[in-house]
């Protein structure tokens, strides 16, 4: 093997033990590019350093998306904003800087089925992702299934701990479901834990008059609703279906 051959292939183990993946990958191409531009020493190492960033930082994305354990992914980009209930419309803008996770504020996506509210809140989770925050999407049944089986297992409290560490969590579907009074209480604890600490999505076909039909305690409703509402977005999403608007749209 010559000198030249072999210095690339350390240059590659050197890579594959720092976990260096684009340098790994693409040594050679690069040394070869940079010897026949006549690169700098400084130019080529700035060069190979800013790519193997770009690549950690796509993959950290990439990673984040996953682990989010999006049903689907829906972009912001994909909106059809005008076919949007017209809160959505106005709202969206402020919503989209993310400064909400940034003073630790939530959102809540309340109207009927079809007007947007999933779309939006994965949405602003993607791009939630993409800007390095930790995110967390789940449906409120799911949810409430997994803290009474950790209630039963006595692992409540781990559970809340983990939940804690997600810069954004969005909850799904409130209100398709009624649950019992142990799953209310649950839910409450973790949203009270959340409270002014970081952020929370909820997406719900109900209005907050029809909440207590969910959790069926009058007083634990209040205070759900003043937990999830202080210092926060309420979006008025109540108008004509966006998916069948959006499928018009589509076919023009």
């Amino acid at each position: 093997m010559s000198e030249y051959k072999q210095t690339i292939e350390q240059v590659r183990k050197n890579a594959k033990t720092l976990f260096l993946g684009y340098v790994y990958g693409n040594a050679a191409i690069e040394i070869e590019n940079a010897l026949t531009t006549n690169m700098s020493n400084i130019d080529f190492l700035n060069n190979l350093l800013q790519k193997e960033c770009d690549l950690r930082l796509e993959n950290g994305k990439r990673a984040r998306i996953k682990k989010a354990n999006f049903p689907y992914q829906k972009y912001l980009a994909d909106l059809v904003r005008e076919s949007l209930p017209e809160d959505g419309q106005n709202k969206l803008k402020t919503l989209e800087t993310l400064e909400f996770i940034k003073e630790k504020q939530n959102i809540v996506l309340a109207g009927n089925p079809g007007t947007g509210k999933t779309h939006i809140a994965i949405g602003l989770g993607i791009k939630a992702c993409m800007e390095g925050y930790k995110v967390l999407f789940v449906t409120v049944p799911m949810l409430v299934n997994r803290l009474k089986e950790s209630k039963a297992n006595l692992t409540t409290s781990n559970l809340y701990r983990w939940f804690e560490i997600y810069d954004l969590i969005i909850m799904d579907e409130l209100g398709y479901i009624s649950f019992d009074k142990e799953g209310g209480e649950l839910l409450f604890t973790l949203i009270s834990l959340r409270a002014e600490k970081k952020s929370t999505i909820i997406t719900t076909n109900l209005s907050f008059d029809k909440w207590e039909e969910i959790f069926n305690d009058p007083i634990m409703t209040t205070a759900i609703i003043d937990r999830l509402t202080h210092k926060s977005h309420v979006i008025n999403m109540t108008g004509e279906s966006y998916r069948l608007k959006e499928t018009l749209w589509l076919k023009k």
